[in-house]
């Protein structure tokens, strides 16, 4: 599963765009550089149910931003990434 297809994921399990669960753990602090991977997961999957795959996307996003490594990009394969920049806004609003 690539990077942007965990976000869409979530999106639909949790019905909320992945933006909006980043200003969500940015209210709870969970944005802050000293907090570990673990209380972000712990809090996604109490609070939706998040299994880790899918709440270690978030945490890579919540912690570093939108962008990820060109490695992922242009590659072959279900991992693959068509950019370095990940979308975030919903998957409705997505451009094409």
């Amino acid at each position: 599963m690539s990077f942007q297809a965990y976000l869409t994921a979530i999106e639909d399990k949790t019905g909320l765009t992945p933006r909006a669960l980043v200003a969500l753990a940015h209210e709870r602090g969970l944005d802050d550089p000293a907090t570990k991977a673990g209380a972000i997961v712990d809090w996604l999957k109490a609070d939706y149910g998040l299994g880790r795959g899918h709440a270690m996307a978030l945490v890579y996003v919540i912690k570093n931003g939108t962008t990820i490594s060109e490695k992922h990009v242009g590659t072959d394969g279900v991992h693959r990434d068509e950019s370095v920049e990940l979308w975030l806004d919903g998957k409705n609003s997505r451009p094409v």
